[in-house]
């Protein structure tokens, strides 16, 4: 395997061991998802990434892509930006509630905290205004100096992407209300711009005055007369839409599985970046044959000779939520442990789900015993649970932040410890020791007597032989956890929309011996076949 070029990148190839092969089933993504975009004074698009912590500047001729604020940095993921005429960068960081500067030479500093979901901002005639994309959301002029802000406009429920129009008077697109609203910098009523939309979390104005707004629901974007409240559909794409920009006359928005598209007439698009994973995180192998990737807000499926399919989103009925752990429970139906805490089934297709379990703190791999229980490991609090039939059991307490767990066919449950390093067998109570000497290992797979094992520190797909002890590496150099020399940050909760985010490489196995592992630092699913 060649090395990714976008947003990983490394001089040592993935490779594997003598009588194996190793091929992505996807093609390595370029962004860590796409959030706000804006077009900056050098003619560049700079989109923000929430998972990835990184703000990417994008040359729309070349497609060459340039890390402004890279993963480990000081800006924290970042969800929207702005720039002011001296160049100085700002962006909201909305699992940090609240608003960073980063200056043309490369330093940084907080202008204001305090926000819980930060994430709209402009800037206007020397006016930083900056929001909060919640229910009961503030939208405050920012003191450039680090003073107190003032409000604008309070109690709005989940206002997202704003821009300030020809006249002068701030435009909000508010998703809680499926609106857009207006109303002037220095405070007062709001005046409803436009109703019954697709779920708008973006607004722009084009060089007509009009609006370009995304729709994070339906997937269109629209235009809108500001003075008619007339809509015009400019393009049909995919729900997920996130932000707009323009360069010129043309018009690029932005989705949060990670592709920026340019719309032109017509409704016709042209990739600018090609969609991709966030992640992705855990894997499933369906009775059909299928792999179910969870990718936090989006869920997917990959069929052999297929494109990838999107089952789920985090917008769309039936959907669990912020999906991390997966484990297959039946045809097309599933198990997933979510980022807000909880254990459900879910029956993609049908677009439904079941809670199982909920009040969780970080909750990472999930598993199903031959007798039907479901086996989850949080990670916040070192435990590892069970539930059936409603009744929840701890079956273990006090390991280092548990990520995977398996469960063999005799029902023995194996849990991977990422920060202890180790792999343990839990059994009455405790959790013994079954295989040390590892750096930071995530998903693990329980196949006959053997353990095969993510290690997202060393890099590595490990197998170990339980009955003989004998341990052997089948891939070295996998494209997982972050990059060599790089301490990601931690990423907090966004509001009610997702607890804290959180890395998994995880992995599955075929019927016919396929293991498919998720390459979550270059976003690919991989597969590791028998020669």
């Amino acid at each position: 395997m060649s090395p990714q070029i976008g947003r990983y990148t490394t001089s040592q190839p993935a490779r594997a061991a003598g009588g194996w092969t190793l091929q992505r089933l996807t093609p390595p993504s370029r962004l860590f998802g796409a959030n706000g975009l804006r077009t900056g004074p050098d003619g560049r698009i700079y989109v923000a990434q929430v998972s990835g912590s990184q703000i990417t500047a994008i040359d729309v001729a070349t497609g060459a892509m340039e890390a402004i604020s890279p993963k480990g940095g000081d800006i924290v993921a970042p969800d929207d930006l702005v720039f002011d005429p001296a160049g100085n960068l700002y962006a909201t960081e909305i699992t940090e509630g609240r608003v960073s500067m980063r200056s043309p030479n490369g330093t940084t500093r907080v202008i204001a905290g305090d926000m819980p979901v930060a994430n709209p901002i402009t800037f206007h005639n020397g006016r930083l205004i900056a929001g909060e994309c919640r229910v009961g959301g503030r939208i405050m002029e920012l003191d450039l100096n680090g003073g107190a802000p003032r409000v604008i406009l309070d109690n709005v429920p989940m206002p997202n992407a704003f821009d300030v129009g020809p006249d002068g008077k701030l435009y909000i697109p508010v998703m809680g209300t499926n609106e857009i609203w207006r109303v002037g910098l220095d405070g007062g009523a709001f005046e409803i711009v436009a109703r019954d939309l697709g779920v708008p979390d973006s607004v722009k104005f084009d060089s007509q005055g009009q609006i370009v707004s995304t729709q994070v629901h339906s997937g269109q974007v629209l235009r809108v007369d500001p003075r008619t409240s007339d809509k015009t559909v400019l393009a049909s794409l995919t729900p997920g839409l996130d932000n707009v920009t323009f360069v010129g006359k043309r018009t690029f928005v932005s989705n949060i599985s990670g592709y920026v598209t340019e719309i032109l007439d017509g409704g016709q698009t042209r990739d600018l970046v090609p969609d991709g994973f966030n992640w992705p995180l855990g894997l499933a192998v369906d009775a059909d044959g299928s792999v179910y990737v969870a990718d936090g807000p989006f869920s997917y499926t990959l069929r052999p000779g297929q494109p990838r399919q999107q089952v789920g989103f985090l917008f769309t009925p039936g959907y669990p939520g912020y999906s991390r752990g997966v484990a297959a429970a039946g045809p097309g139906e599933f198990v997933v442990t979510t980022a807000n805490g909880e254990v459900a089934r879910h029956w993609p297709a049908k677009h439904e789900n079941q809670i199982l379990a909920s009040g969780f703190d970080q909750l990472y791999g999930v598993a199903i015993a031959p007798k039907g229980a479901v086996i989850f490991v949080e990670q916040g609090t070192g435990r590892v649970l069970s539930v059936q039939s409603g009744n929840v059991e701890t079956l273990a307490t006090g390991l280092k932040l548990p990520s995977g767990v398996a469960v063999s066919n005799d029902g023995t449950c194996f849990v991977t410890e990422s920060a202890g390093g180790r792999v343990v067998k839990v059994s009455a109570g405790r959790a013994v020791t079954v295989l040390d000497d590892l750096r930071q290992p995530q998903g693990i797979l329980a196949r006959g007597d053997s353990l095969y094992i993510v290690d997202a520190g060393l890099k590595e797909l490990i197998e170990y032989n339980l009955a003989t002890g004998n341990r052997r590496t089948l891939a070295y150099d996998l494209p997982v956890g972050p990059p060599h020399g790089v301490t990601p940050k931690v990423l907090k909760a966004v509001g009610t929309l997702s607890g804290p985010m959180g890395p998994f490489a995880g992995i599955a196995a075929g019927a016919d011996g396929t293991l498919y592992i998720s390459a979550d630092a270059e976003g690919s699913v991989l597969a590791l076949r028998p020669a």
